[in-house]
């Protein structure tokens, strides 16, 4: 058992836990938020590095392995991401929090379940992370923790005193501390916590662990105390494992995305959310590549730090995204991907491509993958564009479901049989996305603009053109293809027999078959024409309209300009 888990830890470093909690500023020359100080909660560096064992540390094996066995090894052994801020800020102010979906002019997207465990490992398969939520946490955490929530009525317990449990009171780095002796400093400090103690003091270490790993990383909050809504699922701990924590994680993300974007942070695990852009959107320019080939997705990259000030980084980032040529969006990113080394993503194929109900306790969102049916490989139909309709009533975020004893398997039976149905398969059977395109520009218009182009485009109408150009684009490599094929048929070996190269059984009429293949070949070039025709009359549209919306946007900028002109004048005239 022993020599098995260490042979899973794997990695340039030889299994050493990396995993860290850290507050990151973004530094720059300037500020652009209501609260500049503020920075996200990014729970990658510090507290959860100080108590997992390095390669050299005989210390803990069995609680290794025992968290191998949840399925949580891959995820702990995920190198340090910065975070992006600027990045996260972008996203948060294209959230549209009744779709659930980002907002951009080349139509919605959103991470789903495949993105998850490709990301980071996490299960999204299994049991939904729900269960009961109480008024006050204190008898279960006494009891399975030894520890005191903070408050009569509260689901939190203080960090340092979590990680004083764990034998590690502080983690944060002294003055002129080199990173190899705060490392050393912080495995001799929980050297004796970590020991080999079995029975009820080694479930209780674990537990401890857990909820610190799940409470700040998957399930993270922006304050500084951990929540324990999840300890009652981690009482039995055999059954840890069986729960979907990647799906929770992603709906945790949804909930905290729809929050002002004022702050500057995002409860929840914010790398799913950078990885996700750095596959999709990697025109942007923000990744750097770090271990090429490695598993899961998010050890292959790190952030391309820039030194500019928040704003700044902001403002070009939305023009970026006003701006990115709808070819260079990568829809389906994870095509050639050697899923051998990954069997996290095998075990949850089940649940991709669906919509589906989302579970985190009293988070219960809806993942609307038809919204995305062209991560699927399939033309974006014309749907239904949702809106926000909850069949109960959601408790207040600040109370985060704790004001009332609830039992979440009951109030949203509905939805929770939707999961174990593993919701609805998403099809479509659209043959390009033109109407998606033109139903989208009336539901949202320039909304989909967060840069200085949104002058530029008021109603949307120049992104909805581009959209059907692009649009128009595939068509005409789809039939280009077709036409390449059928031609090669009727010009190759087997012309006589249809274009199959095989001898045709007795009684057949090859000649027939052949002329049928030059009428069809004849139908998809004069097809083909005309989707060029139609390309070239979209281009010309499209660059009229561009022209147009400029000029009307410099002729609604000239009254303020004189205006202002004027004022100027004013000014200088009563300074004389």
């Amino acid at each position: 058992m022993e020599g098995k888990c260490g042979a899973d830890q794997g990695g340039d470093d030889g299994g050493r836990w990396r995993k860290k909690m850290i507050r990151h500023r973004q530094l720059g020359e300037g500020t652009s938020m209501a609260a500049p100080e503020a920075s996200p909660a990014v729970p990658m560096e510090e507290d959860v590095a100080a108590v997992m064992p390095g390669k050299d540390e005989p210390v803990g094996p069995k609680k290794v392995c025992r968290l191998e066995g949840m399925g949580f090894g891959p995820f702990l052994r995920l190198e340090e991401l910065a975070p992006d801020v600027a990045l996260i800020h972008a996203l948060k102010e294209r959230w549209d929090p009744e779709c659930h979906a980002f907002l951009f002019p080349w139509g919605h997207m959103v991470p789903t379940l495949e993105d998850v465990v490709r990301i980071t490992s996490l299960r999204v398969d299994g049991q939904a992370v729900t269960g009961t939520t109480y008024t006050s946490y204190q008898e279960p955490v006494e009891r399975l923790l030894d520890l005191e929530v903070r408050g009569g009525r509260s689901s939190l317990v203080g960090r340092t005193a979590l990680q004083a449990s764990l034998g590690v009171a502080n983690a944060r780095h002294r003055t002129g501390e080199g990173q190899a002796d705060y490392i050393a400093r912080l495995t001799e400090d929980a050297r004796a916590v970590l020991a080999e103690e079995e029975g009820e003091a080694a479930d209780r270490d674990l537990r401890r662990f857990l909820i610190l790993v799940i409470g700040k990383l998957i399930l993270g909050t922006r304050g500084d105390p951990v929540g324990c809504r999840c300890l009652p699922l981690l009482e039995d701990l055999s059954s840890v494992g069986n729960y979907s924590w990647g799906a929770a994680l992603l709906a945790h993300l949804f909930d905290s995305s729809g929050t002002s974007s004022r702050e500057t942070g995002v409860a929840g695990f914010f790398p799913l959310l950078q990885v996700w852009v750095y596959y999709h959107l990697p025109s942007l320019g923000r990744r750097v590549a770090r271990r090429r080939g490695a598993v899961p997705l998010l050890q292959r990259w790190r952030f391309c730090r820039d030194e500019r000030s928040l704003r700044r980084q902001v403002t070009l980032i939305q023009d970026s995204l006003d701006t990115i040529p709808f070819g260079h969006v990568q829809r389906t990113p994870y095509v050639g991907e050697n899923d051998a080394t990954q069997p996290w993503v095998e075990r949850g194929r089940p649940y991709f491509g669906r919509d589906i109900w989302l579970h985190c306790f009293n988070t219960v969102v809806p993942l609307h993958h038809r919204l995305v049916a062209r991560t699927l490989g399939l033309h974006q139909a014309v749907v239904e564009f949702p809106t926000r309709q909850r069949p109960w009533e959601r408790p207040g975020r600040s109370f985060c479901g704790i004001q009332q004893v609830t039992d979440w398997t009951v109030r949203v039976r509905e939805q929770l049989d939707d999961w174990e149905r593993r919701g609805k398969e998403v099809v479509s059977e659209a043959t390009s996305d033109e109407d998606y395109y033109r139903a989208y520009d009336r539901r949202y218009g320039a909304q989909v603009y967060k840069g200085t182009r949104r002058p530029l485009d008021p109603e949307g109408q120049i992104s909805s053109l581009e959209g059907i150009l692009h649009s128009t684009i595939q068509q005409r490599d789809d039939l280009q293809a077709v036409v390449d094929q059928l031609v090669t048929g009727r010009a190759g070996p087997g012309a006589a027999d249809g274009g199959r190269g095989f001898l045709l059984p007795r009684g057949s009429r090859p000649l027939r078959l052949g002329g049928q293949l030059a009428s069809a070949a004849a139908r998809a070039e004069d097809a083909l024409a005309q989707l060029r025709e139609r390309e070239q009359e979209l281009r010309t549209a499209l660059a009229w309209t561009t022209t147009l919306e400029a000029e009307m946007a410099e002729l609604r900028l000239r009254p303020e300009a004189a205006e202002v002109a004027r004022w100027r004048q004013e000014a200088e005239a009563a300074a004389r």
